[in-house]
This record gives structure tokens, C-alpha cells and sequence, in this order.
């Protein structure tokens, strides 16, 4: 038996994938480009092994055994297969976790997959490109192959091969741009990203007029941007494409509610802000869920956690998490000016501070496997 461990980090998109012009191969109707972020604080964790004792491929997900014969993990197994020209007696064990929210608009089945599709080429010594196969996997996924900043190319070929992920910067490009991720709920959604993207496509009008007329044009603002590092302009493009989102699911019939009443406070804070402050110190996004991500230069992060903490109190230890952060205490007259009520304590559960990250890596210490000796979950002796 070979196994293989490995982590692969989550990435949050700044102009967002929402929609699919081919369901089966996932191929999106417009690029999009993320950021992704530092697997210290938020990884998918996943061992993979092979042998030709395994009666057949077998899957864990957090603890859980799951269907194997899930369609899009089946796309990648095959995949895999193919191109490593495996033999049909040989079959996979895989085990993978993730050491945050799973299907809470966190981006868990990107960290997941990418980390599934990481490892198994790893383990197969497959070469090349791997973003192809994670986009089989689940779409964003193939930008969760890449550190720092990443654009997913829509592609135009009806095959998918040229719908592929490049990078667009490094993560040491922009080293000072710090990420809080703000969790209002870690609650699994009512209405799944693939779900609410297939009615969107269906029904909306709004997704296909941004499709066609309005990202091509904040692809290439929000590339500039990036290479650039002009925060402004970055934070703009993103906060418009993340409530242009919003408003696509809103247009959606019947609607596709993923932010609440919290999300929207959040939002009206970062706009007061930078209003107060007479320029743009914050920038938020949401995927398709109520948590935000919020980007911020370094030297704003502390002043950003004092409002905060003072307009979502926390009623628990360890509200800040990750990274350093030291919240500053906000002047009683710069409070006054943000036109905001303090929230009910506990309407943010924690606040995870992070940065701009790598991609997935191999973790070499044989005690990182999820697998034991006999190929099942670390603790189980048979099964």
C-alpha cells in the first residue's frame, strides 16, 4: 500500500464564478479571479492510498464514510486513472477533513477537492497541469491549486481543457494584505452553491448581462489592480462583484437568500468605515453564504478589529483567531460617527485573522496520515 498525505488551502473569489454554461464538465460562463488564502488558519486536509487489497475505492469525509460513486468525485478518479494509466485491480481509500466549516459559503468543497485532486496526483505521479482536474471536482477548486492571487480562464473549447487556472501574482507579491473572516454562522446552507447556480442560469437575466458586459472589464481592472497593489481599486471591483453576486441571486426565481441580517450590518459598517476615515481601509466579500471575508492593508487590521469589536461584541474566549491581531481601542468620537447599533453579543460566532497563502503541499511526517496500516481512518482497527 502507498499512501500520500496533504493540505490545500481555501480561496475566496474577489470577482466571482456564479453560473456554468456545461453542467457536466463544469465549465463557468465567465473567468473569475481569487485570492487564496494561508492554509495555517484554514486547510482541507486529505491521505490517499492505493492498493491492489482494497476491494474497492472507499471515501471519509470528516469523520463520516460517504457514496463513492458521487458523481463529480467519480469525474476525478477517472480522471486520474486515465492519465496514470492505473490498473483496474488497483483501487483508492481516501480519507479528508477540514479544520473549518464545511458547506457554510467558506469555500470547503474548493479546498476539498483541490486537496483530493493534489494528493492523488501526488500519489500517482501525475504531472503537469492539476487544475483541470479539480475544476471536474468542483469549479473553484482548480484555483485552490495556486497560491497568492488566481485567475480560473472560462475557456472556450468544449472539451474544458482550456478552462484552467493561472497565476496571476504570488503571495509574496502583496505580503501585507491581511484577510478577516468574519463567522456569522457555521450552519450548512439552505440552497447549495450548484443548486442556486443552475437556477441563476435558468432564470436569471442579471447573470448573463454580467457575464457578457460587465466582467471581462473588471477581470482586467481588478488584474491591474492586483499587480499593482492598488488596494482602492481592488476594493471597489471587489465589493461590487460581491454584491452584484448577492443581487444575481435575488434575481434569481425563486430567490437564493445567502446573506442575513448580520451580513448586511457588516456591510454597512465597512462602508461607514471608510467613509469616516475619507478612504478605503476595508473591503468585504461574500461567497454564497453569511460569513464575510474582509481584505485589509496590515496597517489598518488593528484599527478595523477595534470597530469591530466594539459594534459585534463577543460573548466568548478566543474571538480572534490565527494570525496576531491586537484590536485597538476607538476613540468615543470616532465611534459617534459610524451611524451603526451595537449588535447583539454573539451575533459574530469567532473572526479568523489570515493572509494572502500558498498552494496545497505534501506533508512528509508519517504522523499526518489520516490512514493507518490497513488503509481506514486513523483509530479504526476493521472494518
Amino acid at each position: 500500500m502507498e499512501k500520500v498525505t496533504c493540505t490545500a488551502p481555501v480561496n475566496i473569489a474577489v470577482i466571482k464564478y456564479w453560473g456554468k454554461r456545461n453542467e457536466k464538465l463544469i465549465l463557468p460562463i465567465n473567468d473569475s479571479i481569487s485570492v487564496t488564502l494561508s492554509s495555517d488558519q484554514m486547510h482541507a486536509k486529505t491521505t490517499v492510498a492505493r492498493s491492489k487489497s482494497f476491494a474497492n475505492d472507499r471515501i471519509w469525509l470528516n469523520g463520516t464514510e460517504e457514496n463513492i460513486e458521487n458523481p463529480r468525485l467519480a469525474n476525478c478518479l477517472k480522471e486520474i486513472r486515465k492519465k496514470a494509466q492505473i490498473d483496474a485491480e488497483e483501487h483508492f481509500h481516501i480519507c479528508s477533513e477540514n479544520n473549518f466549516p464545511t458547506a457554510a459559503g467558506l469555500a470547503s468543497s474548493a479546498a476539498g477537492y483541490a486537496c483530493l485532486v493534489y494528493a492523488l496526483c501526488k500519489l500517482c505521479k501525475v504531472e503537469g497541469d492539476f487544475s483541470e482536474i479539480a475544476r471536474q471536482g468542483s469549479g473553484s477548486a482548480c484555483r485552490s491549486i495556486y497560491g497568492g492571487f488566481v485567475q480560473w480562464h472560462m475557456g472556450a473549447a468544449e472539451s474544458g481543457e482550456d478552462s484552467i487556472a493561472s497565476v496571476v501574482k504570488e503571495a509574496e507579491h502583496w505580503s501585507d494584505l491581511r484577510i478577516l473572516i468574519l463567522v456569522v454562522s457555521d450552519e450548512r446552507k439552505k440552497v447549495p452553491s450548484s443548486k442556486g447556480m443552475k437556477t441563476s442560469v435558468e432564470t436569471s437575466t442579471l447573470l448573463h448581462h454580467r457575464a457578457t458586459h460587465v466582467v471581462p472589464d473588471r477581470i482586467k481592472k481588478m488584474r491591474t489592480a492586483i499587480e499593482n497593489k492598488d488596494f482602492d481599486t481592488f476594493a471597489q471591483l471587489t465589493m461590487a462583484d460581491s454584491n452584484q453576486l448577492h443581487a444575481i441571486c435575488l434575481d434569481t426565481f425563486p430567490p437564493c437568500v445567502y446573506m442575513n441580517q448580520v451580513s448586511h450590518q457588516i456591510v454597512r459598517l465597512v462602508h461607514q468605515i471608510n467613509q469616516v476615515s475619507n478612504r478605503t481601509k476595508v473591503a468585504y466579500s461574500f461567497d454564497a453564504g453569511p460569513n464575510a471575508c474582509l481584505f485589509l492593508p496590515e496597517s489598518h487590521l488593528n484599527e478595523v478589529a477595534g470597530y469591530i469589536s466594539n459594534f459585534f461584541p463577543s460573548n466568548a474566549d478566543n474571538y480572534f483567531r490565527g494570525e496576531s491581531i491586537q484590536p485597538q481601542n476607538i476613540p468615543q468620537d470616532a465611534i459617534d460617527q459610524i451611524d451603526l447599533e451595537v449588535q447583539e453579543k454573539g451575533s459574530l460566532r469567532y473572526i479568523i485573522s489570515t493572509k494572502v497563502g500558498s498552494g496545497p503541499e505534501v506533508l512528509e511526517a508519517s504522523g499526518s496520515h489520516l490512514l493507518n496500516s490497513e488503509g481506514l481512518p486513523t483509530g479504526v482497527i476493521s472494518c
